[in-house]
């Protein structure tokens, strides 16, 4: 299992992939930086291995204009990742059996005769250039996709879907793609929360620390009680925060799980894998994309259309003036089955023992 350390969304949402892995009787190493393997071990122990596998390291810019500049310079240093993946790929097998291999939006994990799933909710990627842009980078995708021997896609198959046309284009690659339901670590809520605002921060440096400190400074005019999380697993520090502001630098499953539930709203990134968290635990929520980020950015149009999470930019944000206009806002929460990625979990478990 090899995840995206775009973020800490692509590992996140592989933890319900590798329990069922487990309880298929699977041993699981996961390939991963120091950061995701901190969060892995907060949930799994040692009931897995670990190799370290490096990370893209994407920066993001200021704001929006410099975002983009800056991903499509670091365009080139993508490929290059790509190409040491598998480079370290091939390292890795001729010193370990391996029967299949789950790739979460890293490209260069597939090797020939060995089962290789590629998951990904973007089928169709965004590029906030228009759509002869979106036409070409679909096509490399593709490209790159179809060197896998399948594709699963954390989207229910009909619409509508959570992630719309991302997971959704006209155009289907060429091989078999499942679409396994959305995934989330976290259960249902049990009773409407009550317990004043939660705070989910996530996300590439520095617009993270940004939005961070944006919410820092206007927390000290909000009276209700709030809890932050930083999305800092390695972090041993904090930031001044005012007294009726609770700050913690990570969350396990366990301890997230409780303060969704116990919220009465979430203000957090667009990210599609919160997206799946606070749907599967019907919460209300104020969704800001992070800027310059296509897909969080169609994502959070998206949402808003159908009017299942109230959407802000970043830019010029208020608390205030969000929270009044969420409270207005009139929510529909998606209808969604959450565990449909345990029967194609199974049937990939069995073409691994017949490989």
């Amino acid at each position: 299992m090899c995840p995206l350390d775009w973020g800490l969304g692509h590992s996140t949402r592989c933890i319900p992939l590798i329990r069922a892995l487990l309880m298929e009787g699977c041993s699981v190493i996961i390939g991963c930086n120091s950061t995701q393997k901190e969060l892995f071990k907060q949930e799994f122990q040692d009931a897995v291995s670990y190799i370290h596998l490096a990370g893209y390291d994407i920066r993001y810019g200021k704001n929006r204009r410099s975002t983009f500049a800056r991903l499509m310079l670091q365009s080139f240093k993508i490929l290059i990742r790509i190409k040491q993946e598998k480079g370290w790929l091939r390292s890795f097998l001729t010193t370990q059996q391996v029967n299949g291999i789950v790739s979460d939006n890293r490209f260069g994990l597939h090797a020939a005769g060995i089962p290789a799933v590629f998951i990904t909710h973007q089928l169709q990627i965004k590029t906030g250039l228009g759509k002869w842009a979106d036409g070409i980078v679909r096509r490399w995708n593709y490209k790159l996709i179809n060197r896998f021997t399948s594709c699963w896609v954390p989207d229910k198959a009909g619409a509508p879907s959570l992630s719309g046309e991302l997971s959704h284009p006209l155009e289907m690659p060429a091989l078999p793609v499942r679409y396994i339901g959305p995934l989330s670590r976290l259960g249902a809520c049990e009773a409407p929360g009550k317990a004043g605002l939660l705070i989910i921060l996530s996300g590439p440096e520095p617009l993270r620390s940004i939005f961070e400190q944006t919410l820092l400074g206007q927390l000290k005019h909000y009276k209700g009680q709030v809890v932050l999380v930083r999305g800092l697993p390695l972090s041993t520090t904090l930031p001044a925060a005012p007294d009726h502001c609770r700050v913690l630098n990570h969350a396990s499953a366990e301890t997230l799980q409780t303060l969704i539930c116990g919220a009465e709203l979430v203000i957090s990134r667009c990210g599609y894998t919160t997206v799946m968290d606070l749907f599967s635990m019907g919460k209300r929520s104020i969704l800001v994309p992070t800027p310059g980020q296509a897909e969080q950015e169609y994502l959070a149009h998206h949402l808003l259309q159908q009017g299942w999470a109230y959407t802000l930019p970043q830019k010029g944000f208020q608390l205030d003036r969000a929270l009044a206009a969420a409270g207005k806002f009139t929510y529909k929460m998606p209808d969604l089955a959450m565990d449909g990625y345990k029967e194609v979990v199974r049937e990939f478990v069995e073409e691994m023992r017949k490989s």
